[in-house]
């Protein structure tokens, strides 16, 4: 005989998967012990948000998903920001939720609530588990369904009576273990492909933005020769950085505005006309400008501009692409003379921000120091406003799937989590957090979370004390509290000396430079750096508003 929670469990593992986020409790407390059993790695959080966050996180950097171990009711209520995360990104993962006795159904059991339809916006598929025979067919369905076409969320429910039942283990339905070599991958359309190709060639001013369905399809070494061959200029979207070195010389993110504004023809390699690109329309936009897109959902194709489409695997159609171009390379130097010019002045504009040596510090010489010291392959996770943009702008990357942020959901509180996700991954590289001060408070108890599992995180906290301006002490005292202000004397870095690591006051440069000193001289260590800065320091002034609002 093999018990329910035996069953789940056994039924996880056999399909490769490895992680398990959540927070236990009744009725789900003896299945994380059978995750444990199964050899499946456990990691409790303080906040079933968090959980759900880093699930999506090591979803997107291992393309298999992680399983969501939650309770029913407010348990799975709050795993709903991070799984409406994860759907709206395209990333894999299973969450798994207790629910209350069958025989109790509408009596107001402990945490009883409908809990499909409150998950069902935010799925991709879903079941409820009411015989144990059925288990492993429909968990293999769940981590199939969430790893092919779009990656997304998947759900299953299974109730306390049913975890707490027998059956025997010859009773269950068996079924072939799911592998990531079973996604199916397609090429384009090769009429397609010879018009993008004839779009391309044409084109006077062309560009190619690299978004992070490259990344997450693993197509960095396709994008990088076919940029290397054809010679067209790109820009990465924020977490597409490192699909292509962010030092290759035909990087032109440093000007974005006029490499979006003027170009003609646009090659979008998995990324997406959302905000995030201000939906291809003008004014961001030339309203003439040809869209060409490489997608593996159907559904995204058209979305606010025609394009030609090139649906199918990323690596592949790049890959059918570069070969159809065969020796042809771009040579308009009147358009790559304009776009290294803008590229160029706003670089210095950018160094001189950085170097500058006043006080208090702001957002470009305190990011101007910590870019010095960052190891070419670490991971960073930036979050918040200002800090998170000013960082996208600064930091560099030349390795994929090493820069995590916000994304298209743009959700406040992945920092943590996004963390010590990218930690597990990358056991034997530092991680770096960098975040504002409002958006460390979102999960920032997590830290004792990675502490307890021995992952050494550095988090350095870009602290204005507020969300986009903060204030002064002077205004404190005279009670001024503005909707963004948030305590200016806030000690952030004690915590991490709670948990046993080593927080640092920066308020000079010096101060910052000898904090990253000490990080890379213990990787071993947590870290968190409180950084004051201006109040009311802002980003640089920007041709565009941060969110245009386009001509639609």
């Amino acid at each position: 005989m093999i018990s329910g929670n035996q069953v789940i469990a056994q039924s996880f593992a056999q399909n490769h998967l490895k992680y398990v986020f959540g927070i236990v409790g009744v009725p789900v407390i003896e299945l994380g012990y059978a995750f444990q059993a199964q050899g499946m790695e456990y990691y409790g959080f303080r906040n079933e948000q968090g959980a759900s966050y880093a699930c999506g996180a090591i979803g997107y950097l291992t393309r298999l998903p992680a399983v969501c171990l939650v309770v029913s009711g407010p348990g799975l209520i709050h795993a709903l920001a991070g799984a409406a995360n994860a759907q709206v990104n395209g990333w894999p993962m299973v969450i798994v939720a207790g629910s209350s006795e069958n025989g109790q159904q509408s009596y107001g059991a402990f945490q009883e609530c409908d809990q499909w339809n409150m998950v069902k916006p935010y799925i991709k598929f879903g079941a409820k588990i009411t015989n144990l025979r059925q288990a492993p067919i429909l968990i293999e369905k769940a981590i199939r369904q969430s790893c092919v076409g779009r990656p997304g969320v998947t759900y299953i429910e299974v109730s306390g009576d049913l975890l707490r039942s027998n059956i025997p283990e010859t009773e269950l339905i068996k079924v072939p273990s799911f592998t990531l070599e079973q996604i199916p991958k397609s090429l384009a359309d090769p009429k397609n492909i010879l018009q993008a190709v004839e779009q391309l060639k044409n084109a006077k001013r062309p560009l190619v933005i690299v978004g992070k369905g490259a990344s997450i399809s693993l197509a960095e070494e396709q994008v990088i020769k076919f940029i290397e061959s054809t010679k067209l200029p790109f820009l990465p979207s924020p977490m597409g950085k490192g699909v292509v070195p962010d030092s290759n010389h035909l990087n032109v993110s440093a000007a974005r505005s006029t490499a979006l504004g003027d170009a003609d023809v646009i090659l979008l390699v998995g990324a997406r006309l959302n905000w995030i690109l201000h939906f291809g329309l003008p004014p961001r936009f030339d309203d003439n400008c040809q869209f060409i897109q490489i997608d593996n959902f159907p559904e995204e194709f058209n979305n606010n501009r025609r394009t030609t489409t090139l649906f199918g695997d990323v690596s592949l159609v790049v890959d059918q692409l570069q070969k159809s171009f065969g020796n042809w390379q771009f040579s308009n130097k009147q358009w790559i003379d304009k776009l290294f010019d803008k590229r160029n002045k706003n670089t210095l504009t950018n160094q001189q921000l950085m170097n500058d040596k006043e006080l208090p510090l702001e957002y470009y010489s305190a990011f101007g120091i910590i870019k010095q010291y960052l190891p070419r392959d670490c991971v960073y996770v930036g979050e918040g406003a200002n800090t998170m943009d000013v960082g996208r702008t600064i930091i560099e990357h030349d390795l994929p799937r090493r820069k995590l942020d916000s994304g298209t959901f743009g959700t406040m509180g992945i920092g943590l989590p996004f963390a010590i996700a990218s930690k597990l991954v990358f056991r034997d590289k530092q991680v770096f957090a960098i975040l504002g001060d409002s958006a460390f408070g979102f999960s920032g108890f997590e830290f004792e979370t990675s502490t307890r599992y021995n992952l050494p995180l550095v988090l350095i906290i870009i602290n204005n004390n507020g969300i986009f301006v903060g204030v002064d002490e002077l205004s404190e005292k005279n009670n001024e509290k503005p909707v963004t202000a948030l305590n200016p004397n806030s000690r952030y870095e004690k915590l991490c000396e709670s948990f046993g690591g080593k927080g640092f006051l920066v308020e000079t440069h010096d101060q910052l430079h000898n904090a990253m000193k000490e990080i890379l001289s213990n990787p071993q260590q947590s870290y968190i750096v409180n950084v004051r800065i201006n109040p009311y320091g802002q980003k640089k002034p920007q041709e565009h508003a941060w969110l245009t609002q386009s001509k639609l």
